[in-house]
């Protein structure tokens, strides 16, 4: 539910905020004084693309600032909103709710804030809605579109529409993902086979050479090791004759070992106790020697005694650097390569064995394409007369007895240049994202009439009420969300506005519902009534603001609608009888 907008330099208006409720509220004023920036600022907090033209003359920007509370709407609609504020990292504020900024500056700039976050202008769009419908004049000639009424009869027969609608999607996806590649190994067929073997080449290759992972680093040290073969054996004989003493001419001298072992015998014989305490000391030397000799004559040992060794390991690492040349820089990203590449062989099998399982696949799957399309077909077919039948009996009170709304539901023809066209029941149907349908709304406006597209046979103002009782049937028993109209009541009057009212007081029972007229019939409906006043500065500059009315201001206000009889008897009698007739008829019996 909208509860506040705050409005700054747009249009007429200079600076208005206004605080909004549940139920009915009304929106009024004379002509020029700025009722349809209050629209307008609605439509920039819906996401709407901004127009840097409503920047108020003189200002650097506006800016339209909006309060959101979700406790009224119904669950799923506070599952989306949730959604949109975590993705976002948006955060309400500590009441709850969530306040949307969008600023449009006068060089056409735009920006957008959510629960204090900069966002693209889209995820306020987002998050508007499940919460805000705006429906301004525009809006009214988008009913007329075709594909506004198939979501129409969608939204009505939601609970049979909507399952069929998911399975339909989700088997035209497989269907066409099917085909996709059916056509592209057919067509693809040389180019594809040409692929296949330049990667089976290529895997021939390597399974020859066989690498093993990280097999070209440990050749690398090994080379290392090699190449200074003679420095290293040399190194380590020298280390253990020191420790050990020399094998080969033990009259050179003794080793750490044998020395150690007499000063350990010197130690124990001594009287000393002190001495003595050494030995085993002494004797934890000795045990590091003896293992320091042991690890020494080990690497001796493992040191290649083949001279070719280095020259086998040279030609392995050339036949590796053959592989990094061709398909990565190291080993490890040639067993990836190859890897993926017979993942990708696998898929390129164009073998008219696979061919004809995979067109047969692509026939099973366009099978149940046509299968759920024909049911979402029947589905609405179903809906579309009660639809029409819901319609027209609300026109019929909203002065419009003999009008009768038909909803036709027919198949789309596939065109001859259709790429993916679809046989349901022997026909070629164009299989759109949305099924196999078009609808189309036709009216006739009075008794012995045809019927007619909405486009040829609705005015103006009958649009309008076609539009309002399509409202309040689609609105069912959903709760909570805010319905904006602009001037929802244009081209009629009399009984018909009288009947109007009635219909947005019906509808605000269920939902937060804004409405800008200029009718007194409307407007007596209203549970809160805001009127947007202008002034002039004397200079020829226009400031205008919104303000609540009191109960005796909305007499003076609807006496004023009464083409301007705010200042006698007769405009304020006349106008606290509307106010009566309203409150009787919004009470309930």
């Amino acid at each position: 539910m909208l509860t506040e907008i705050r409005i700054d330099a747009l249009g007429v208006i200079s600076t208005a905020t206004a605080q909004f409720h549940a139920g009915l509220t009304v929106l009024t004023g004379e002509t020029g004084a700025g009722k349809t920036m209050v629209v307008t600022s609605l439509h920039l907090l819906s996401g709407a693309r901004a127009d840097a033209g409503r920047v108020r003359l003189g200002a650097a920007r506006a800016v339209v600032e909006g309060r959101f509370t979700v406790e009224d709407v119904n669950a799923a609609a506070r599952a989306e909103v949730a959604g949109v504020l975590e993705s976002s990292a948006a955060t309400a504020d500590d009441d709850g709710s969530i306040i949307a900024v969008r600023t449009v500056g006068s060089d056409g700039r735009s920006r957008a804030h959510l629960g204090g976050r900069g966002v693209p202008a889209s995820v306020l769009a987002e998050f508007t809605a499940p919460l805000l419908t705006v429906h301004g004049q525009n809006d009214q000639l988008r009913l007329q579109r075709p594909e506004q009424q198939l979501n129409a009869l969608d939204q009505f027969a939601a609970d049979t529409v909507a399952p069929l609608l998911r399975k339909y999607r989700a088997a035209r996806r497989s269907w066409l993902d099917a085909r996709t590649e059916l056509l592209e190994r057919t067509a693809r067929g040389r180019e594809l086979a040409l692929e296949a073997d330049r990667l089976t080449h290529s895997l021939d290759e390597i399974d020859a050479v066989a690498p093993e992972p990280g097999e070209d680093a440990r050749i690398v040290d090994e080379v290392r090791r090699l190449s200074d073969l003679d420095s290293l054996r040399e190194a380590a004989s020298a280390a253990h004759d020191a420790l050990a003493g020399p094998t080969d001419t033990p009259e050179d001298g003794s080793g750490a070992l044998e020395l150690l072992g007499a000063a350990r015998a010197r130690v124990e014989s001594a009287d000393d106790p002190a001495l003595s305490a050494l030995a085993p000391r002494l004797g934890d030397a000795i045990a590091v020697v003896v293992d320091l000799s042991t690890e020494l004559s080990g690497y001796l040992s493992d040191l290649p005694s083949d001279p070719g060794a280095l020259d086998s390991l040279l030609t392995r690492q050339a036949e590796l650097k053959t592989l990094t040349r061709k398909y990565a820089p190291d080993i490890d990203g040639v067993l990836a390569w190859a890897e993926e590449s017979r993942a990708r062989l696998d898929s390129l099998d164009v073998s008219e064995e696979t061919l004809t399982k995979l067109a047969a696949e692509v026939d099973a799957a366009a099978g149940k394409v046509a299968e759920t399309a024909r049911k979402l077909t029947a589905a609405r077919g179903k809906a579309a007369g009660k639809l029409a039948a819901a319609v027209s009996a609300e026109l019929g009170g909203l002065a419009m007895g003999k009008a009768r709304l038909e909803v036709e539901v027919r198949p789309v023809p596939a065109g001859a240049q259709d790429s993916a066209p679809i046989e349901v029941g022997g026909t070629r149907l164009h299989a759109g994202s949305s099924g196999v349908d078009e609808v189309e709304f036709r009216l006739a406006a009075h008794s012995g009439a045809p019927s007619l597209p909405l486009s040829k046979s609705a005015s103006g103002g009958e649009l309008s009420r076609v539009m309002l009782a399509l409202e309040v049937v689609l609105a069912g028993g959903d709760h909570g969300a805010t319905m904006v109209f602009d001037e929802v009541d244009a081209g009629v009057g009399g009984r018909a506005a009288v009947e109007i009212g009635r219909r947005l007081a019906r509808l605000a029972r269920t939902h937060q519902v804004i409405v800008v007229t200029h009718l007194p019939q409307v407007a007596a409906f209203a549970d809160t009534h805001l009127v947007v006043h202008k002034s002039d500065d004397g200079e020829g500059v226009v400031n205008s603001g919104v303000r609540a009315l009191t109960e005796d201001e909305r007499v003076v206000e609807l006496a004023r609608m009464l083409a301007g009889l705010d200042d006698t008897e007769t405009g304020r009698a006349h106008a606290e009888e509307l106010l009566e007739t309203a409150r009787a008829e919004r009470t309930p019996a």
